[in-house]
């Protein structure tokens, strides 16, 4: 096994620091923001035009790649993404960290897309699966671990800003000293948005939703536990246990989609969602312990809903039709993840903590019944064997459509 990945470690672990970085920022910036007496709705934008240039970053970059090359392109991008992190640090204008948040969001989809690139042209169909499982779980502890480097040092200080800057920093060594000779042309992404509701409107109304409640929650959920009193560590912790809970149950909701409708694992993901915010809202809970368990069972719907829309498109889709379906979903999932934050933010600047959990149940209300709807308007595939394997990808703007190319689904469009 230790043969199978010596070829990737390099980019592996480009991959892991990348996260880091990235953790790092998505919990420092919005809380940097708030001490600075910045509203939630002006946080929010900033978590608007990360999403809109990431999702522009999908489009765009593999253009730029086929010009100047994978190595020139993947050093440009770090660089603008260290210059951004310490222009954040420089500059305290919220006009101007939107524009730096642009930059970085932009920057990290062409990152993630070139990594994740060389990835593919490195591993077998017989490593892809396994390669694809390491992946997601380096992810995780990428953000995980980024998360808690916040509570040793002190936001309101640029201290932290260089840290994450350093770090990214290093990224770029392990592939630029790699021997990896350069990939494959990136995937482009074909955006055919009347074909994609055609096949699977469950999948691609249920992408616009997830997008929405992942906006939200990458953007303001650490505002959301500064409200609710949390230190640093507590908010590190909050989000933490979030990302545990979508981790523990994502298996046994990805298994019972395998052997069901789908529609009918989104509808009950629906109800939960809706239950869990209500719940929230009603009670606002704010000692920590309850902030966590609370935390822990929303993760179990937060992370696993996109997943469940990519899943079902693939279920109605041709053998080779894996990498456009998803790539398209995934642009409509960063449509999204634009408009969360645009309508959480107001609501929490207008009432409160509550506000962000008011977002969470009409987004999850709606997620349900509309699959609800469409059970009643559509059978579900004839054939068992049609199905794809559920296959978990993280919420948050660290997947791209090479991710896609990346996931073993994709060689033969089927699980």
């Amino acid at each position: 096994m230790a043969g199978q990945f010596l070829p990737i470690v390099a980019l592996l672990t480009s991959t892991f620091l990348m996260l880091l970085a990235g953790g790092l920022a998505g919990i420092l910036l919005p809380l940097r923001g708030g001490m600075e007496g910045w509203t939630t709705t002006t946080i929010g934008w900033m978590g608007m035009t990360y999403s809109l240039a990431f999702t522009a970053g999908c489009i765009i970059i593999p253009h730029l790649v086929r010009r100047v090359g994978h190595v020139r392109v993947f050093s440009a991008l770090l660089t603008l993404l260290c210059m951004a992190l310490l222009l954040h640090a420089l500059v305290i204008d919220p006009v101007t960290w939107m524009i730096f948040r642009g930059i970085a969001g932009f920057s990290l989809a062409g990152s993630y897309m070139i990594i994740e690139s060389w990835l593919n042209e490195r591993v077998t169909n017989e490593t892809r699966g396994m390669v694809f499982s390491v992946y997601m779980i380096i992810t995780m502890i990428g953000l995980l671990c980024g998360q808690y480097i916040l509570p040793f040092g002190d936001p309101g200080t640029q201290t932290l800003f260089i840290i994450c800057a350093l770090i990214y920093a290093a990224a770029l060594l392990p592939t630029a000293l790699s021997n990896a000779q350069s990939p494959r042309p990136l995937t482009q992404v074909s955006l055919d948005l009347k074909g994609l509701y055609r096949r699977s409107p469950a999948a691609a109304v249920g992408s616009l939703i997830a997008g929405i409640v992942a906006g939200t929650w990458n953007f303001l959920a650490a505002i959301f536990g500064e409200m609710n009193g949390l230190s640093t560590f507590g908010i590190a912790t909050m989000l933490a246990c979030a990302m545990i809970g979508g981790v523990v149950f994502q298996y046994p909701i990805g298994r019972a989609s395998d052997f069901v409708d789908r529609r009918y694992v989104m509808v009950v993901a629906g109800i939960i969602g809706f239950v869990l915010s209500a719940i929230m809202i009603t009670f606002q809970p704010t000692s920590a312990i309850m902030l966590y368990i609370m935390m822990f069972l929303f993760g179990s719907v937060i992370y696993p809903i996109y997943s469940l829309n990519v899943a079902h498109a693939n279920d109605y889709a041709d053998a080779n039709e894996f990498v456009k379906i998803s790539g398209g979903l995934l642009i409509i999932y960063g449509v999204g993840s634009v408009i969360g934050p645009a309508v959480s933010g107001p609501l929490m600047d207008m009432i409160g903590a509550p506000g962000f959990f008011i977002t969470m149940a009409f987004a999850f209300a709606f997620y349900g019944l509309h699959a609800l709807w469409r059970i009643r308007r559509r059978q579900r595939p004839a054939i068992s064997d049609q199905k794809t394997e559920f296959k978990f990808h993280p919420p948050d703007n660290k997947t791209t459509p090479e991710t896609m190319q990346l996931d073993p689904r994709a060689e033969s469009g089927k699980g």
